[in-house]
């Protein structure tokens, strides 16, 4: 693309770089006349929607080959491997309607089933069973596995039903003799309590329901002079109130989770993976998601299975019922095909949507969806979105980029929707819009990883050193990008008082405090107070979002923005805040500018009267000559402490912290790596007491520093230790941003599982209370279903206090 890029005249880019909305189609038109003469171009066009040129085409021989080493893997006992070599055998085989090719998938799905029934994985091996059985109902080996994963299940009667049918297909002597054994085992466990039921890994609407709850508010888009369209509600809101639940418009994984998470939910995917059935580039974690994503299923059981004629009559019942008792779990037959796949218009043997950059390609699907509306509805107004695009204020470099790739992306639509989309100037022009419309409202879709690891954590297994560390963070994992249509009204707040989580792709916004009737419903955008100080938010907001914040936090004094990155007094005695290249200069008694390089913010001063800042700390004790009434203009430049006026030697301070930090990250690698050596340890204690010496009490830098440390800690088996450094971290973060921060939760759920790992069950207790109190707040009271961590703190945890009353 940087090759076509540089063939374009000079003349064209300035035109590109100057163009406005209004001229949108004169440039779009002369770039689409230049692009489609030149040879360069036309080469990348046909590497992108060629189908003998692309990559991701279904080859039976490289499928072949997978099986092949997947066989020599588990003859070896790698049974992981050889789970993973049948996967991408079942990635790559063709999916025709052909007998021969139905039962080779067949083999491959029971090769799956029997490689994860031996690493215990018996929910994914029953699931692969019932692909089989469908694939080719007349399979005996599919049947027996799928009586032998059932029998571990403990479904016994379902077991005996699956071997009592393998045994009447079995033509073998020695195979019914095997048969007829594990038969007579389960006779006598008949009468035993049958396992639990089985579900399928589908979305289930009504489980995310349950843990979304409900809401009936009414909330109203509203228009303000300062931030302008937003959202608001005729009433006064609840903390913790669900307010909004939305499906995106059109969602894309990003490319860091392409091979780990469901291309439709999200989720990350079972062992027993899907994928697309005319390519190789997505992953499903289920059929249901195959089919939302794709729009299409391949109806095996009545495409392929001829083979069932052969059998008695008295075997239709049951091939039957193995197909819609389990199978069709797996294969939702309620599809709404008024849904418009996502996927489908990529998937033609070409991979173009695997090489053109993820917010591109969400392009496409929504212009996917644009163009289906279109040809089913007179009107044409669903060829827009109502949506800001701040095209004016977008890069000359950004500009020219968009264009190029509406041009590329216009011609690979064309390649499926023939005259349903013409690559015209129109065409071109509603793409660059749509574009930057993505790039300044599409939302991250954040999955926490945490959420599932407590699955396989017995609740008679103990915590300790040896087993915390896997599951005693919450790691937030950006999984996709997203547009949601009403999600995108909701305005930025630094201080924001309502809170947006997922529930695989569905957006759910929920109030964290008291909202009152017509007060803005603010979300944050991702800068926010206490995780940046108030200039670094400026720029990246108007980087990213192209719009000058002028929320509260952003308009008054406060504290984290002071201290989060400043450095310590030179006299000890004193909490000042140092700050490195800001100014401050205060008006009289009405308010004070802040400025750093070009960048200059005023800030009203707090009345201390009626007003506590930041957690009820008082400015006042880190920042005095800020709020000293003299009635003229003062000015403090960087370097000096902004309440006692001592000057710092910023180059010595910046270069022991630069120092302290280099040996801290030298440990917090180690800890990566599942190993910290004594002697970088000491040297990282002795790097975070120089920290402290030298950076401001409440900085980032030495909350961070703090946690790293107590995780090293635990790692090394110190629990004493790590809960020492976590318990200062905690105290750290609670000034920068509040108390009952979603932060300062994530936090807590380590300090209570290291409390709980030393036998102190009290304080543990209290630990969990206070998490319950955040998570209720940002999740809703169902949130123990979403963290089931926090339900089995809290049961440990009480559990051990009350042992330690009793004794």
């Amino acid at each position: 693309m940087e090759k076509v890029k540089s063939l374009i005249p000079n003349d064209l880019k300035k035109a590109i770089a100057e163009s406005t909305p209004e001229n949108l189609l004169r440039t779009c038109s002369s770039l689409l006349e230049f692009l489609r003469s030149l040879p360069q171009f036309q080469q990348v066009i046909m590497e992108l929607t060629d189908p003998e040129m692309a990559l991701c085409q279904k080859v039976k021989e490289k499928a072949l080959d997978f099986k092949i080493k997947g066989n020599d893997c588990f003859s070896k006992g790698d049974l992981h491997q050889a789970l993973g070599f049948y996967s991408q055998a079942l990635r790559h085989i063709p999916m025709t309607s052909n007998d021969m090719e139905a039962n080779l998938i067949a083999t491959l799905y029971i090769n799956r089933a029997f490689s994860m029934h031996k690493l215990g994985l018996f929910e994914e091996c029953l699931r692969d069973c019932n692909r089989a059985i469908a694939l080719s109902p007349s399979y005996v080996k599919a049947w027996y596995r799928r009586g032998k994963v059932n029998a571990s299940l403990h479904n016994y009667r379902a077991a005996v039903h699956d071997l009592e049918i393998a045994l009447s297909m079995e033509g073998t002597s020695s195979g019914k003799g095997n048969i007829k054994e594990e038969l007579k085992m389960l006779q006598g466990k008949l009468d035993s309590t049958e396992g639990p039921s089985i579900s399928s890994n589908d979305r289930d609407d009504d489980k995310l329901a349950s843990l979304a709850g409900s809401h009936d508010l009414v909330l109203k888009c509203v228009s303000t002079p300062t931030k302008g369209r937003g959202m608001a509600s005729p009433k006064d809101i609840h903390p913790a109130s669900l307010l909004h639940t939305e499906e995106p418009l059109a969602a894309i994984v990003t490319k860091s989770c392409r091979e780990t998470h469901c291309h439709f939910c999200f989720n990350e995917v079972p062992a027993d993976t899907l994928f697309c059935p005319t390519c190789t580039i997505p992953i499903y974690c289920s059929q249901k998601c195959q089919e939302l994503a794709g729009g299409e299923y391949l109806c095996w059981s009545q495409a392929c299975s001829p083979a069932e004629k052969n059998h008695a009559a008295d075997f239709a019942e049951c091939f039957a019922g193995a197909i819609s008792a389990n199978y069709t779990k797996d294969v939702s037959t309620k599809v709404n095909f008024k849904h418009v796949p996502e996927h489908r218009h990529e998937c033609g043997g070409t991979h173009w949507s695997a090489v053109l950059p993820s917010d591109i390609v969400l392009a496409g699907r929504i212009m996917a969806k644009c163009i289906a509306k279109r040809s089913s509805e007179v009107s044409n107004s669903a060829e827009t979105l109502d949506l800001v695009h701040h095209y004016d204020q977008i890069s000359p470099a950004s500009k020219l980029e968009f264009h190029i790739y509406a041009v590329v992306l216009s011609f690979c639509l064309q390649q499926y929707y023939r005259s349903d989309h013409p690559c015209s100037e129109a065409s071109v022009a509603k793409l660059v819009l749509l574009i930057c419309q993505i790039r300044v409202n599409s939302m991250a879709i954040v999955h926490i990883q945490s959420a599932d690891r407590v699955a396989n954590f017995k609740k008679d297994q103990k915590l300790s050193a040896t087993n915390i560390m896997p599951i005693s963070s919450i790691e937030q994992v950006r999984v996709g990008q997203a547009i949601y249509s009403t999600g995108s009204f909701f305005n930025h707040s630094c201080q924001p008082n309502i809170h947006a989580y997922f529930l695989s792709r569905t957006l759910l916004i929920r109030s964290t405090e008291l909202v009152p009737a017509w007060c803005p419903l603010e979300l944050s955008y991702g800068p926010q107070v206490g995780q940046m100080d108030l200039l670094e938010r400026q720029k990246s907001l108007e980087e990213q979002y192209f719009f000058k914040c002028q929320c509260s936090s952003c308009s008054k004094l406060n504290l984290s923005d002071l201290v989060i990155n400043a450095f310590h007094c030179p006299q000890s005695n004193c909490l000042g805040a140092v700050v490195e290249m800001t100014h401050h200069k205060v008006f009289g008694d009405d308010f004070v500018q802040v400025s750093r390089a070009s960048r200059v913010c005023k800030l009203s001063l707090p009345n201390f009267t009626s007003h506590k800042v930041s957690n009820n700390e008082d400015i006042g004790n880190v920042a005095i000559k800020l709020l000293q009434k003299s009635g003229f203009t003062s000015h403090i430049n960087p370097g000096y402490c902004l309440n006692c006026g001592s000057l710092l030697e910023m180059d010595s301070a910046i270069a022991a912290t630069n120092n302290a930090m280099s040996s801290i990250n030298r440990m917090k690698d180690s800890v990566v790596l599942e190993e910290v050596p004594q002697v970088i340890m000491s040297n990282a204690l002795k790097s975070l007491s120089c920290l402290r010496s030298v950076k401001h009490p409440y900085s980032k830098a030495v909350a961070q520093s703090e946690d790293y440390i107590a995780e090293a800690f635990v790692r090394m088996g110190d629990l004493e230790s790590a809960m020492k450094h976590c318990k200062a971290s905690i105290k750290i973060l609670e000034k920068l941003y509040h108390t009952e921060h979603i932060v300062i939760g994530h936090e807590l759920i380590k300090l209570a599982t290291i409390q709980l790992s030393l036998g102190d069950g009290t304080s543990a207790v209290n630990s969990v209370k206070q998490v319950d109190v955040i998570f209720s707040l940002y999740y809703g009271a169902n949130m123990t279903k979403r963290f089931p961590y926090i339900g089995f703190l809290r049961e440990q945890a009480v559990i051990l206090a009350s042992c330690a009353t009793s004794i």
